[in-house]
C-alpha cells in the first residue's frame, strides 16, 4: 500500500478496472439468468473532477450512477468529513458536509441517485455531542432536498445508519418523486440489510408505488 501514497501523503489509487468489472457482470448474468443484475457505480465528489466523470461513464455505460460526498475541501486540502470531528463543532461539520452535497446536486453531472445524504452521521460523536437530531439541520436539509427534487434525481435511503424518517418526509414535502434503497454492503451478507424497515419508512412518507425494474419506490 505504501507504493500508492505520494511523498506528501496523498493516496493515489490505481485506475478503476471498468472492463474487468463489466466482464464480471456479464458472467454473473449468464450464470444467474433468473436474477436482474444491473451494473452501477458510486462516484465520490464527481463535481470536483467533471472531465474524469464524463470520460468514465461514456466508456462504461453503467445502468445506475450514484453521486456522493465523503470529503470536503479544508484549506485547499481534501479531507474525509469524519476527520473534522474533534476539530470543529459537530453541528458545523454537518453543515459543511450538507453545503458540499448541495454543490454536487447543483452541478449538471448526469448521475441519477444521491447516495447517503447523512454520511457524516456514521461518525457522529454522541458521547460528547449527544444524540444526533436531524431537526437541528432542517433548513439545510430542506434546501438540499428541494434542489435535488428540482434536478429530477432520486434520494437514496441508505440503511447503514439508517436514514431518519424525518428526512424522508422532508424529501416528500419538497417534491421528491422517488427513493432508492441502498445497503452500502461491503460484504455479501450485508446486501439488502434493513430494506424492510427502509421500505416501511418510505411508504409512511408517501412513497407507495414501486418500480421493480429499477428498484425505486415512487410517490
Amino acid at each position: 500500500m505504501r507504493s500508492l501514497v505520494s511523498a506528501d501523503g496523498i493516496f493515489l489509487p490505481p485506475p478503476l478496472d471498468v472492463d474487468g468489472y463489466l466482464e464480471c457482470i456479464r458472467e454473473c448474468r449468464e450464470r444467474f439468468p433468473e436474477l436482474r443484475i444491473h451494473s452501477g457505480v458510486e462516484l465520490g465528489e464527481p463535481h470536483w473532477w467533471p472531465e474524469a466523470f464524463e470520460a468514465l461513464i461514456r466508456h462504461a455505460g453503467f445502468d445506475r450512477i450514484l453521486g456522493s460526498v465523503h470529503c470536503v475541501d479544508v484549506d485547499g486540502r481534501y479531507q474525509y468529513i469524519d476527520g473534522l470531528y474533534g476539530k470543529r463543532d459537530p453541528h458545523e461539520v454537518i453543515r459543511i458536509y450538507l453545503a458540499e452535497v448541495l454543490r454536487l446536486v447543483e452541478s449538471t453531472l448526469p448521475f441519477e441517485v444521491l447516495a447517503h445524504i447523512d454520511y457524516p452521521v456514521r461518525a457522529w460523536p454522541s458521547a460528547t455531542a449527544g444524540t444526533y437530531q436531524p431537526t437541528a439541520f432542517e433548513d439545510e436539509y430542506r434546501t438540499l432536498l428541494r434542489a435535488l427534487a428540482r434536478s429530477g434525481r432520486i434520494l437514496e435511503i441508505n440503511t447503514t445508519v439508517p436514514l431518519h424518517a424525518e428526512i424522508v418526509r422532508w424529501w416528500y414535502d419538497e417534491g421528491g418523486h422517488a427513493v432508492s434503497l441502498g445497503s452500502d454492503a461491503h460484504e455479501p451478507a450485508q446486501i439488502a440489510r434493513g430494506f424492510a424497515g427502509a421500505a416501511a419508512v418510505a411508504e409512511a412518507a408517501g412513497f407507495v408505488g414501486g418500480r421493480r425494474d429499477v428498484g425505486w419506490l415512487q410517490r
